[in-house]
């Protein structure tokens, strides 16, 4: 795992912010450590690889879990961001060149893992003309022809100055699931997200179910950073107004102290309500607990949004 102790090595751009107070995790929150031959074997994939995970880069809880079984969320395109927002653990600066072997060895991971579903994520890249789209695309492919039954899910970036043939090159991939996270309500983003546009995001969502409306759509937010209940159903309503089929909400955990302070714990009974409300709103699938994340569990819970589009479509 890497070292959250050293902000202003992995996190220039956060140095000049003061230190926000870490509060104790509830019990609901807490994880066991990592370890174990299943984890240290997926560690093993990972290294030799030469790949990068956002398990380990963002920090998240659910690491020694997944690894355990298995599961990693690859993440391409070099571990430096060009983006500094303040929920974020990944390092912010100058990236490296793309490298043209990475969607192999993805590929590679991949049939290694016995992955019968993969996420694929990366960094924001503003460096490049087309934000790593065409990386993104390159790496679906390399999948399909390595691990052709292995379904395929990207999280990927805004595209934010990019045009709109970005967008249309991972779509023309053919993902399985098209996954961008808002991450947090509109009144957050210039203290959370300074760099994006939340109705941005809001309309690569929509463009995606216009340019195909048979791929799935997804995305998540974190609470817990100081948005109230009303401003979460209204995210929901927007993500709907979109066609988003996937909704995931999890609970902000502050990487280091130099990171967004947690406001405050969200509790599993609000979590649930949360849950219901979705259901409500009328999403395929909604994962709302403390742990969830973007990829935790994403193969079990892609069976549930196909088998519940299928009997959506029914009738059923």
């Amino acid at each position: 795992m890497r070292d959250l102790k050293l902000p202003d090595q992995r996190h220039p751009e956060k140095a000049h912010r003061p230190d926000q107070a870490q509060p104790k995790k509830p019990a609901w929150i807490r994880v066991k450590a990592p370890g174990g031959a299943g984890y240290n074997e997926t560690r093993r994939i990972i290294r030799e690889g030469g790949l990068a995970t956002v398990c380990e880069e963002a920090g998240c809880p659910n690491v020694g879990e997944c690894w355990s079984q298995g599961h990693a969320t690859m993440m391409i395109m070099g571990e430096i961001c060009t983006r500094g927002c303040t929920f974020c653990n990944v390092a912010t600066g100058r990236p490296q060149a793309l490298d043209t072997f990475e969607p192999g060895r993805v590929a590679h991971a991949v049939t290694q893992l016995g992955l019968n579903h993969v996420v694929v994520t990366s960094v924001d890249r503003d460096d490049l003309t087309d934000g790593g789209a065409g990386h993104f695309a390159q790496t679906i492919r390399a999948i399909r022809h390595r691990s052709p039954a292995t379904t395929i899910e990207v999280l990927t970036p805004d595209f934010l100055k990019c045009g709109p043939e970005a967008l249309e090159t991972v779509v023309a991939a053919r993902p399985d699931v098209f996954n961008h996270n808002l991450e947090t309500v509109p009144g957050l983003y210039p203290e959370v997200r300074p760099g994006a546009r939340y109705f941005h995001s809001l309309r690569l969502l929509q463009r995606v179910k216009e340019l195909d409306a048979g791929m799935f759509t997804k995305s998540g937010i974190m609470v817990g950073l100081g948005e109230d209940r009303q401003a979460v159903l209204q995210v929901m309503d927007d993500m709907r107004a979109a066609d988003v089929d996937f909704v995931t909400i999890g609970q902000y955990l502050q990487p280091t102290p130099k990171h967004h302070r947690v406001d405050r714990f969200v509790t599993p009974d609000e979590f649930a309500g949360y849950e219901k409300a979705a259901w409500g709103k009328g999403f395929l699938m909604v994962s709302a607990t403390p742990l969830t994340r973007s990829s935790y569990h994403a193969g079990d819970d892609f069976a549930r949004l196909r088998n519940a589009r299928q009997a959506r479509l029914s009738g059923n």
